[in-house]
């Protein structure tokens, strides 16, 4: 079936073509029986998906990752594509339009997109609110991706990761800093240890305060050394925060085969392409560690495969993005059955 709408949607801008896709699903969530039409459809339940990553209970290991849906409009309508998770953001403490359009490109030949959105979200007021009232989770597991504004100088960011914390606390069952977005100048800076261990520990300090902590993850870019590996594996430790989200997306431009114009567009490429250096980073994270702590794989997941290529070396869950706008809604379902039958 998404075969034969597909290239309807890549004939729209992608932005564009996003907010038409959910706009629509949102619609046909509203007609009688279309929920339970869907998850017949799209959902995949066994108990052999089920499993308890960093005290949270996950019903299938397969999460939405950030981006898609940046401002927790569309938990629900995504929920019914059978995701084990949702992770919303990147919210910021105020709200900011992000870069200039066109700011999204489609690489067909290389089954990836470059973004340069830019952090593009309504505040995370906005969010908080959304996810307040949203109360229909059915074991859906909520994350809350959070960064800084663009005009935040670097040595203040920690401040926005606080706000970001603090209002969207009691909402998410897990949270995710990042620093590694190429989108907004100078961020990727705050990767560097020391300045990553500050934002880390105050967040820690504030997080322990509450009776019931959350988990607070760490989302790191795909381009970084061995080196700077080593130190995210201390830094993970010494902050005790819960676990590693691999990869970002990724400024390397090397192999693609799409037209010049579009490789050269700035920002941050997705899809197959990432596919093969998330893993390793994945695998090199485990090993080096010895799994001390949990990782979630994401970058290049477009098959039941890749996810499980990301599995075997070291993550505990996945996430899609790219992949399912190329592949189809269905992939989420065929991932889990794969997985069930750890094959």
């Amino acid at each position: 079936m998404y075969k034969l709408v597909k290239p309807l949607f890549f004939s729209l801008d992608p932005e564009t073509a996003h907010y038409t896709v959910t706009g629509g699903l949102r619609t046909f969530l509203k007609i009688w029986g279309s929920k339970k039409l869907m998850k017949a459809s799209f959902s995949y339940e066994n108990p052999n998906l089920e499993q308890t990553v960093f005290g949270v209970k996950f019903k299938n290991p397969v999460g939405l990752a950030a981006g898609f849906d940046k401002n927790a409009e569309f938990i629900q309508e995504m929920a019914s594509l059978g995701f084990g998770f949702i992770e919303i953001g990147t919210v910021t403490p105020r709200p900011q339009p992000g870069n200039d359009k066109p700011r999204m490109f489609r690489l067909p030949k290389d089954g990836a997109l470059i973004n340069r959105m830019g952090f593009n979200n309504q505040g995370v007021d906005v969010a908080a609110l959304r996810l307040k009232y949203f109360t229909e989770r059915d074991g859906l597991v909520v994350g809350g991706n959070i960064g800084k504004n663009k005009t935040t100088p670097n040595e203040d960011a920690v401040n926005d990761y606080v706000i970001c914390f603090d209002k969207l606390f009691d909402y998410v069952d897990y949270f995710v800093v990042n620093v590694s977005s190429p989108n907004t100048p100078g961020l990727r800076d705050l990767q560097e240890k020391e300045p990553l261990k500050h934002i880390l520990n105050t967040l820690q300090q504030r997080n322990e305060k509450h009776e019931k902590p959350k988990p607070i993850m760490l989302k790191i870019a795909p381009d970084l050394t061995d080196s700077q590996l080593d130190d995210i594996v201390e830094i993970v430790v010494d902050t005790r925060i819960a676990g590693v989200i691999a990869t970002n997306t990724t400024i390397e431009r090397e192999g693609l085969q799409s037209n010049a114009s579009l490789i050269n567009e700035a920002g941050g490429v997705s899809g197959k392409p990432l596919a093969v250096r998330s893993t390793e980073v994945i695998r090199y994270l485990a090993e080096k560690s010895d799994r001390r702590f949990p990782i979630i794989g994401v970058g290049g997941v477009h098959s039941a495969a890749d996810a499980l290529a990301k599995i075997q070396a070291g993550a505990s869950l996945v996430q899609v993005y790219t992949g399912l706008i190329y592949e189809g809604p269905q992939l989420v379902k065929q991932i889990c059955k794969r997985i069930a039958k750890k094959e």
